[in-house]
């Protein structure tokens, strides 16, 4: 996978930082996992999702869960469980036609971030993963760090009452009452 293409290499030209750029990609991007990042991934509880479409319309989604919901499950590969959410499935929909992904954790407490490009993959859930629709696999072809100096210090007070865990089982969104006729497994009424 190269590094940058002709927009990005136009732009370091523009500024004078094509140097700085090869250097950041020579030194700091890796195609496995370190046990550091191994340790932030599983740590987190939050990650944004970047898929596009067949036409290469964007897409960018928030997935979050509980603290151990990402696991790195290889020395290139982390996987996620897809929850329960608006039934649009617009991130995953984007994976079955272009498998292209970028993925952005950020620690708003320390602050860190950290970006993995690859390719994701979907598999039925094997039922360890409680509260999994869907597994997505990604098989990473680049990780590495981000500059974290405009990262906003936030401080994570709860955990969502939605997100899956065992022994709790998370309520139905409000929103979600307006929407009860067409929920799934809810047929649907001819007039």
């Amino acid at each position: 996978m190269s590094a940058y293409h002709r927009g990005a290499r136009e732009l370091q030209d523009r500024f004078d930082t094509r140097r700085l750029a090869d250097r950041l990609a020579e030194k700091l991007s890796r195609s496995a996992f370190t046990a550091e990042d191994t340790a932030f991934v599983e740590a987190s509880s939050m990650f944004f999702l970047a898929t596009a479409d067949a036409d290469g319309q964007p897409d960018c989604s928030y997935k979050g869960g509980v603290p151990g919901f990402v696991r790195v499950t290889g020395p290139s590969e982390l996987s996620f469980p897809s929850y329960d959410g608006n039934g649009m499935f617009r991130s995953l929909g984007n994976v079955l036609v272009n498998p292209r992904v970028g993925i952005l954790f950020i620690d708003f407490e320390k602050p860190r971030r950290l970006r993995v490009l690859g390719r994701a993959r979907l598999e039925d859930p094997d039922g360890t993963v409680q509260g999994a629709q869907l597994m997505v696999r990604v098989q990473a072809e680049a990780i590495f760090p981000n500059c974290p100096r405009y990262i906003h210090r936030v401080q994570v007070v709860e955990t969502s009452v939605y997100a899956p865990r065992p022994g709790h089982e998370p309520p139905e969104p409000r929103w979600k009452q307006s929407f009860r006729d067409v929920l799934p497994g809810k047929s649907e009424t001819p007039d």
